[in-house]
């Protein structure tokens, strides 16, 4: 927790009135599956692009703590915003985890994000289950400290406004090879990006696929050079902790929001047959209850994991455990809740126009992010049970 924490409140980075124009907008951006440009442009005027950026060198100076509970506030508006701005956050993130534990290298980052750059993040490949500990694009030294990336990379979400793209290759020819290389390239005619995010739910993160064709880091961009496989360097666990964290905040916001519909329909809702609001019920309060049993402990879990990572806490073998395990219970849970939303809420709810039909697409992408549901139970499997038996 940082000394801003101790003042912490929400509203000061997302006020009531931001909130309403971002949920006001969200559902025209889902039907015409367009970037929310707008919110990205009063976020970043509010300095939200910063939030995680040290107070010294011009942000606000949060942890990972406040973040995680913006990142819930702000999904309750915009899933889709939220999920898509989370990637921004994840690299400052990422650099704040590094100049915590005296690591540099990702200071440009911190600025750039104080200047209202905006940093996308390219990880993910088609069929590479290994994520961050391999990837199939080639990264070729330039000769000069640099990398030139050719690959494929899909859920770049930020895609039509990204300034730089973090994202990792692997280097196969150099003399210590092989070896994955982590760094951040610009948007130049080596960077293409497709036109072909038509899903079915989160649609203005607008995470299209993006082809490199010799798209080069200079060395000044180039973070990490690790081995291949389950590493401890500080690029492997600060991008997986923040990365979960911030995810698992943005579908336990989306569960509250939901959760909240859920109680405002209850509440408004009359019964033909008896003449009493659908709130005095018993079974439509069993299911609300049930919804705000589950939703409950989410968020302290997500302050506890992330105030962790915030005071470099010694969690040893089990962080990647604790951190898939957060994941996978708040994409759970924020599925259960909206589905019990959708039956508390009835009919009108399967109409394409009602919110709650836009958060039962949106939350349904949780389960296609890492870590999957089969990752985080053999990760918890392997630390409770120890490694299979070759």
């Amino acid at each position: 927790m940082t000394d801003a924490g101790a003042t912490f409140d929400p509203a000061t980075f997302l006020p009531d009135d931001l909130i309403e124009r971002i949920r006001e907008r969200a559902p025209i951006h889902d039907r015409d599956n367009t970037f929310p440009e707008q919110d990205l442009q009063e976020l970043r005027e509010a300095g939200y692009l910063s939030i995680l950026v040290p107070a010294e060198r011009g942000g606000a100076g949060l942890g990972l703590a406040e973040a995680a509970i913006l990142q819930q506030r702000l999904a309750t508006a915009a899933p889709a915003t939220a999920l898509a701005i989370n990637m921004h956050l994840v690299w400052t993130g990422v650099a704040k985890v590094f100049s915590d534990r005296g690591v540099t290298g990702l200071e440009f980052v911190q600025d750039g994000a104080v200047a209202g750059e905006v940093f996308a993040f390219g990880i993910s490949e088609g069929g590479n289950d290994l994520v961050l500990f391999g990837s199939d694009t080639d990264a070729v030294p330039t000769g000069d400290g640099g990398y030139s990336f050719t690959g494929t990379k899909i859920f770049t979400s930020l895609a039509p406004v990204w300034t730089r793209l973090g994202l990792h290759g692997l280097d196969t020819t150099s003399p210590d090879a092989p070896k994955l290389v982590f760094a951040f390239v610009d948007r130049t005619d080596a960077v293409v990006t497709g036109d072909d995010w038509d899903t079915l739910g989160m649609r203005a993160t607008q995470s299209r696929t993006t082809r490199l064709h010799g798209a080069t880091a200079d060395a000044a961009h180039v973070v990490r050079r690790i081995d291949p496989g389950p590493n401890p360097d500080p690029i492997v666990f600060g991008i997986f902790s923040v990365f979960e964290i911030l995810l698992a905040s943005v579908y336990t916001g989306i569960a509250r929001r939901a959760l909240d519909l859920a109680v405002q329909t209850a509440h408004t809702r009359r019964s033909k047959k008896s003449g009493a609001a659908y709130s005095q019920d018993p079974d439509i309060r069993w299911r609300i209850a049930d919804m705000a049993l589950a939703y409950d402990a989410l968020p302290p879990q997500i302050a506890a994991l992330a105030r962790d990572v915030d005071e470099a806490a010694d969690n040893g073998a089990r962080w990647f455990t604790l951190l898939s395990g957060l994941k996978h219970r708040a994409i759970t849970m924020a599925k259960h809740v909206v589905d019990q939303a959708m039956l508390v809420a009835g009919g009108g709810s399967y109409f394409s126009s009602n919110e709650l039909s836009r958060l039962y697409r949106d939350v349904l992408a949780g389960a296609f992010h890492p870590s999957d549901p089969e990752s985080a139970h053999a990760t918890a499997a392997s630390a409770w049970l120890g490694p299979l038996d070759s």
